[in-house]
């Protein structure tokens, strides 16, 4: 009996996961609907992390100096201020010239995936600072990827080369990886600066096509594929491939790894492809004996040095999700959780019979 309520409880609570997702299945499809009809709206984003570090200073002076000594600090401060101000102020008065500004540093954050989906955000975000940087600023890229699609990576490195071909300095930082198309993305810069234990490298091209053909044979199931065009289809998932397709195949993945060294060799001069085209991985210390990269240091590092001779800003392009979508996202993140409380719960009271 007691079994036989828990199974009712456990088939009711089946039956309203079910339904809810099925409404959230129409629901999401209704919203990626709606989103195609209208065009992504969003923002440049600015922050001053000059700010972020001198909040970060009087935070620890605050908290770690005695009372007095602290306000001696701001007093000092202070008064050096006052002083520029005055400084600035008697200059202009001389001879009506500005004092020379501060280059200026912009950050941009790249995480790629496999279809590098980063590379809208990126374009908008070098547009913007494209309509601000001169040549004696500096842009700085904090990379992260493992790479992806050739095509994708290849029009995210062509949005890196703007900001060369304006003869802006840049900077690309890789305090994890980057990796085939995140090594293409970061060859483009004036230097890469890797953390000692960062991955980089794997100059290389990968394909794996699964084939269920025999699978599909031995129960009888024919695959019917017509093409227009020798090359058309090389190899197909399918269908049963053949010793040309395979050839010819494994042409075009050459021609794409020349290509690949082609692209790193123009942009990072005097690099041995034979040892590093390779496929290799190699970790930030190694990569520099490589001359893959040419500073071992985190973007953090790097940062914080700058930001003494430097106004750094970090800028991020933030995009305006409509209501359905804000609400398709609260519903999927609402039903994860109550998917793995549901589980977890069936795990627990163990309800399946042995």
């Amino acid at each position: 009996m007691s079994f036989l309520f828990e199974y009712g409880i456990f088939l009711a609570k089946t039956l309203t996961i079910v339904a809810g997702l099925g409404f959230l299945l129409v629901s999401v499809v209704a919203a990626s609907q709606r989103l195609k009809k209208q065009e992504k709206q969003g923002h440049i984003d600015l922050k001053n992390l000059n700010e972020k570090y001198r909040e970060m200073s009087e935070t620890m002076q605050a908290n770690i100096l005695s009372e007095s000594a602290y306000e001696a600090v701001c007093k000092a401060e202070k008064k050096e201020q006052k002083a520029k101000r005055k400084a600035e102020k008697s200059g202009k008065r001389s001879n009506g010239d500005h004092k020379p500004e501060k280059p200026r540093v912009f950050v941009v954050d790249f995480v790629g995936d496999i279809r590098a989906s980063a590379s809208d955000a990126l374009a908008e975000q070098v547009t913007a600072i494209l309509t601000q940087a001169t040549q004696k600023d500096e842009v700085v890229v904090r990379l992260e990827s493992s790479g992806g699609m050739v095509h994708s990576y290849g029009l995210a490195s062509s949005q890196l080369q703007r900001i060369r071909d304006k003869a802006i300095p840049l900077t690309v930082c890789v305090d994890k990886v980057a990796a085939s198309g995140g090594y293409m993305m970061a060859c483009i810069a004036n230097q890469i600066l890797a953390a000692p234990f960062a991955v980089i490298g794997s100059i290389g091209v990968v394909a794996q096509v699964p084939n269920i053909n025999r699978l599909l044979k031995k129960h009888d199931i024919d695959v019917e594929m017509l093409t227009a065009g020798e090359y058309k289809r090389t190899l197909t998932v399918l269908g049963e491939n053949t010793e040309k397709g395979r050839q010819k195949f494994q042409q075009e993945i050459q021609e794409t790894h020349e290509l690949f060294k082609e692209f790193v060799s123009q942009n990072r001069a005097g690099l041995d492809m034979d040892v590093v085209a390779t496929g290799e991985v190699w970790f930030g210390t190694k990569a520099l004996e490589n001359g893959l990269v040419d500073i071992v240091k985190t973007s953090d590092d790097y940062l914080f040095q700058r930001h003494t001779e430097a106004d750094i800003y970090k800028v991020d392009w933030v995009e305006k999700h409509s209501l359905s979508e804000r609400l398709g996202l609260a519903a999927e993140s609402a039903m994860g959780r109550i998917l793995v409380k549901f589980f977890t719960e069936i795990e627990n009271r163990n309800i399946f019979p042995h």
